[in-house]
């Protein structure tokens, strides 16, 4: 039974991928990069795909890492910066448009001299340092867009169809026992049910995206073949995130997918400034369900309690310990020491977040971060709204993803790094120059290890 759902399962992810290849544009090899980053990121790293077995205390899982992982990570990071480094002339003009973004990443860095764990912070920072180059490798390529649809579109027919195998034939890897509320929880491919969640989110409005530019480019090459695997996709992570019980990340599916799908109406992409309206409605009806007692029927209809699942008993918890308002704990340091037994006593052993991206990012950073991650929401979202009214297909999704983030970290801890929600995050808040490349009809792209030659984008 097992090898049949294995052989399967293998023949449909080549069939999707087979139904979604693209004749008319190609993608880079350097896309492969990000893909594989995303891919460890949404599922489980190296390490624990190596040995799924490993138990790990709480100390070393918070602190010291696998020698594997920090190699894999590594060898992306590096690879991906020489990428970026033959794409000089473009890195130039991204960087100069994302001065608030780059501030941000050098803030954290300078938040490491108050850390109590420095070293540990430093290695953290070098991953949130690859997150980033994985994002810069995706919208510097020839063509963003297409690199865009193949990072999600890979990601996704691997790793969607693998979380049903893994429920299904495998339980012993794709569902976990919740002793404390006496429930399975079903995880898939990651390892944890809101994890399997958040890798729904991000792959369905990946998939979601692609369905709709299918259907509007009546141009298309095989245009029913793309719809038939995408509008799947879309299908298996609508129904994944449903089984998995993460109501964080169905609510924000449903909102940025609806957000998404009102962009992409006609008369909408005339009037611009209507969806400023809609992404405001979207994001303050998540926070009116939440936090007002009058949403509290809401929350029963999701099957939650005013407590949030406990929430609210963390968020006091964390609340309680003493760091510097100004500046907080330094990057990524709060859940360490002293402070995080303090938690762990006050709430429950073994979380290593606040539940609350806002909160998370305080603890860490203090006001200062976040007023600096308030500057990117306010430049990336006004950055998002120029790109929907040049290029409406490129737009719909970065104000989707935006959604979908600013939604989610209500109640998860959103802005960390190597999360596929953060990676979503940057790809939608990054500026972007006018032109996709210094030539409209052909450009020059170097690649590691191979000659110079021209690539010519198909209009």
């Amino acid at each position: 039974m097992k090898y049949a759902a294995t052989a399967i399962t293998v023949v449909f992810i080549c069939w999707l991928f087979q139904m979604d290849r693209h004749e008319q544009r190609r993608a880079s090899w350097v896309v492969w990069i990000p893909v594989i980053w995303f891919g460890i990121i949404c599922s489980r790293p190296v390490s624990v795909w190596l040995q799924p077995n490993r138990d790990t205390n709480y100390v070393e899982r918070f602190t010291e890492g696998s020698p594997v992982d920090a190699t894999v990570y590594g060898l992306l990071i590096l690879v991906g910066l020489l990428v970026l480094n033959r794409r000089a002339a473009r890195m130039k003009q991204f960087l100069q448009l994302n001065l608030p973004l780059l501030l941000f990443f050098l803030y954290c860095a300078v938040s490491l001299s108050w850390s109590d764990a420095p070293m540990v912070g430093f290695k953290r920072w070098i991953k949130a340092v690859g997150d980033l180059v994985m994002v810069l490798l995706v919208l510097t390529d020839v063509d963003p867009e297409h690199a865009i649809n193949r990072m999600y579109a890979r990601v996704g027919f691997v790793l969607l169809p693998m979380s049903v195998l893994f429920i299904v034939a495998y339980p012993a890897l794709g569902t976990m026992y919740d002793a404390t509320e006496h429930v399975t929880m079903y995880t898939g491919v990651t390892t944890f049910k809101n994890e399997l969640g958040v890798l729904c989110m991000a792959c369905g409005l990946g998939a979601l995206w692609s369905l709709i530019g299918a259907y509007k480019d009546r141009a298309m090459m095989n245009r029913g073949r793309h719809m038939i695997a995408q509008g799947i996709t879309f299908l298996l992570a609508l129904g994944l995130v449903i089984r998995a019980d993460s109501m964080t990340s169905f609510s924000s599916f449903l909102l940025a997918g609806a957000v998404m799908v009102l962009a992409s109406l006609p008369w909408m992409e005339r009037r611009a400034p209507v969806l400023v309206g809609v992404f405001v409605t979207a994001v303050a009806a998540a926070g009116f369900s939440l936090f007002l007692s009058s949403g509290a029927g809401i929350l029963e209809s999701l099957g939650r309690n005013s407590t949030l699942t406990g929430r609210t008993t963390i968020w006091k918890a964390v609340l309680a310990q003493k760091i510097n308002p100004l500046t907080g704990a330094g990057f990524e340091s709060f859940w360490m020491g002293d402070r995080m037994e303090a938690v762990w006593s006050m709430s429950q052993r073994g979380i290593q977040q606040a539940h609350d991206g806002y909160l998370e990012l305080y603890l860490n950073l203090g006001w200062m971060g976040l007023a600096l991650i308030g500057v990117l929401i306010v430049t990336g979202f006004y950055a998002g709204l120029a790109l929907y009214r040049r290029d409406a297909q490129a737009g719909r999704l970065r104000i989707a993803l935006m959604t979908a983030e600013l939604v989610y970290v209500f109640t998860e801890a959103g802005f960390r790094m190597m999360s596929p929600d953060w990676l979503a995050f940057l790809l939608a808040i990054t500026v972007m120059p006018l032109a996709a490349a210094p030539d409209a009809n052909a450009v020059r792209l170097f690649e590691l290890g191979r000659r110079r030659r021209e690539v010519r984008v198909l209009q």
